[in-house]
């Protein structure tokens, strides 16, 4: 288990880069609990934009498996929470197309796959639990990605000048302007089924991505919240 955060700054002024940087390591803080062996931290867009992730390393332990990583052509950044169980496979298949590999983590296979067949195909290839955030740096666009069932989450919301996401709720807390409020419906679902439902947290304002969800955000084209689909649906599986 891993941990990612990451922010956005969406104000029509100059970034402070300390600022957000500072938010950020303070997100990543509040849970390093799921990754205490290491912490990251990148910014770019001119500060703009700041991923952070908590490491516990399984597959690569290496340097060479920290996050956030950046594909070989420095288009993708990504922080990356979970585990593709076929990246073996896919490893080999890029490998006979001719891409080079530093490290042996999944998450590189991830962002080189991602390079080569774009992210929904890549994502039709792959088999796992993962949350992950993408950020590209040629578009300015920042996705965020959660596996087919759900099992890893990513919250997320607008706070203040902020748009922000982590994978526990109570990482937002570190984002200057966060006043939670409860969700009605969060708290009858609890009442009712004993635990929230759909893309509801029990926090308004603050839902989670919903399984097989894609979430984008385009700076470029001043996007505040992201679009959403989905990838894959069980129904059309079958």
């Amino acid at each position: 288990m891993c941990g990612i955060v990451g922010l956005i700054d969406l104000g029509a002024g100059a970034v402070d880069r300390d600022e957000a940087a500072h938010i950020t390591r303070s997100m990543a803080t509040a849970i390093q609990h799921r990754g205490p062996e290491a912490q990251g931290i990148w910014s770019g867009d001119q500060g703009r934009v700041t991923l952070g992730h908590r490491r516990l390393s399984i597959i690569d332990l290496s340097p060479l498996g920290a996050q956030p990583m950046h594909s070989h052509s420095g288009r993708f950044s990504v922080v990356f929470n979970g585990e593709i169980y076929n990246f073996p496979e896919l490893r080999q298949i890029l490998e006979s197309n001719g891409v080079g590999f530093r490290g042996r983590s999944d998450t590189e296979v991830l962002l080189e796959a991602i390079e080569v067949w774009g992210l929904e195909s890549a994502l039709d290839r792959m088999i796992g639990m993962f949350a992950f955030a993408l950020w590209d740096n040629q578009d300015r666009r920042l996705t965020l990605v959660r596996d087919r069932f759900g099992k890893k989450p990513i919250y997320y919301g607008r706070i203040g000048h902020y748009f922000a996401f982590s994978s526990e709720l109570h990482a937002l807390a570190e984002v200057p302007g966060y006043r939670p409020l409860l969700d009605a419906a969060a708290v009858s679902d609890v009442v009712m089924r004993g635990f929230v439902c759909g893309s509801h947290s029990i926090v308004r304002d603050i839902p989670r991505l919903p399984p097989a969800g894609i979430g984008t955000l385009d700076l470029a084209r001043g996007q505040v919240m992201p679009e959403l689909r989905r990838y894959w649906s069980a129904n059309e599986a079958l």
